[in-house]
């Protein structure tokens, strides 16, 4: 799975041309105008190639993906959220189900 290092390479190397030397974490990507929404499909490509995950629709919202903190908490909801499921069907054809 991507973690911060890895999503934080991508959007320097990808919207800041290399130079990240002011950019945080922290940082607003839509709100410095980093990304714009062609860049958010772009790092929606990215994180379901790198993580192997689909984001859904109502996914794409800033509350997961408007920074790099962000987009990291995300994908660790998401990746604990699908472990989950997987452990309840395991779960569930032990039992013939």
């Amino acid at each position: 799975m991507a973690g911060t290092d890895q999503v934080r390479a991508f959007i320097v190397e990808k919207f800041l041309f290399g130079d990240g030397k002011n950019f945080t974490d922290e940082d607003s990507l839509l709100g410095k105008g980093i990304i714009d929404s062609t860049g958010i499909l772009s790092l929606i490509a990215f994180i379901e190639q790198e993580c192997d995950i689909k984001i859904e629709d109502h996914e794409i919202i800033p509350a997961n993906l408007d920074s790099v903190k962000k987009i990291t908490a995300f994908l660790h909801h998401k990746q604990n959220s699908l472990t989950n499921k997987q452990e309840i069907l395991e779960t569930y054809a032990a039992f013939g189900g």
